[in-house]
């Protein structure tokens, strides 16, 4: 199935934000639920290796559900780290509930951060979770250049794919998001009239997430992102998903030498 990158409403500047809300965290509550994080672990921990820092400086973060697991993710892989949070559009409400949850161990950078322009102090192993399907190649590859103008590594990871069984399984996602939804922290009370009374919500997590499984980015694809970008050795892949028949995909960037 060829890669299609169609609209996503939460990518739109537009669409209101405890709706977006709702949508991130509805993917971290899945992310959590399923253990995919362990599955991301082994490739993260190489992009570790290749830097004396343990700060992580996650992009794209959403409600900050990656970040949160990645922190005992890594540690039973043997890496104590501590995550910085960082969005376009910061979910503030979500992170700070996620950075009170963690112990000292997860923080958030209030201000909007882009991908493709990352601050110059915000300095560690940068990491994208679920979210590079939203960039258009030329973007995509403009946050690959930018990771490698600072020297920093990158592991990005996406957890659904372009496979028929991932795209129709997209379909039973209403049902899901009406039984996971009440259990997303913090909460938002406008939320329930627009999931169970007009499925507003649950009809923007299905569009969007069709759209992200055909956005998603193979390994081939990947290969013509990075060509070219020759200080840096590039790994990419597909890995299993824990308890799942799916496959995610993972891109590791290191400097190369270090």
């Amino acid at each position: 199935m060829a890669r299609t990158h169609l609209f996503e409403l939460e990518d739109q500047p537009w669409f209101p934000a405890f709706m977006r809300d709702a949508g991130t965290g509805y993917i971290s509550q899945v992310v959590r639920l399923t253990g995919m994080m362990s599955g991301a672990a082994p490739f993260l921990a190489k992009a570790l290796e290749h830097t004396e820092s343990r700060q992580i400086v996650d992009l794209c973060s959403g409600a900050g559900g990656p970040a949160s697991l990645m922190v005992p993710a890594m540690a039973e892989a043997g890496h104590e780290i501590d995550v910085l949070c960082t969005d376009l559009f910061p979910n503030a409400a979500a992170l700070q509930y996620t950075a009170d949850q963690s112990n000292g161990r997860v923080s958030f950078h209030s201000a909007p951060v882009d991908a493709t322009n990352v601050p110059p102090e915000l300095q560690g192993v940068r990491t994208i979770f679920n979210a590079f399907h939203h960039f258009q190649p030329d973007v995509a590859r403009r946050i690959l250049e930018d990771a490698a103008r600072s020297g920093q590594p990158i592991a990005i990871f996406e957890f659904v794919s372009r496979e028929p069984h991932a795209v129709a399984g997209m379909l039973g996602l209403p049902v899901a998001v009406m039984a996971i939804l009440p259990f997303v922290r913090p909460f938002h009370w406008a939320w329930i009239p627009l999931t169970y009374l007009v499925p507003l919500i649950p009809a923007f997590i299905v569009w969007d997430g069709l759209v992200s499984c055909l956005r998603i980015y193979y390994p081939d694809e990947l290969a013509e992102l990075t060509a070219g970008l020759d200080t840096y050795d590039w790994d990419f892949g597909r890995f299993k998903l824990p308890g799942s028949p799916g496959k995610g995909t993972y891109l590791v960037g290191t400097p190369r030498g270090a």
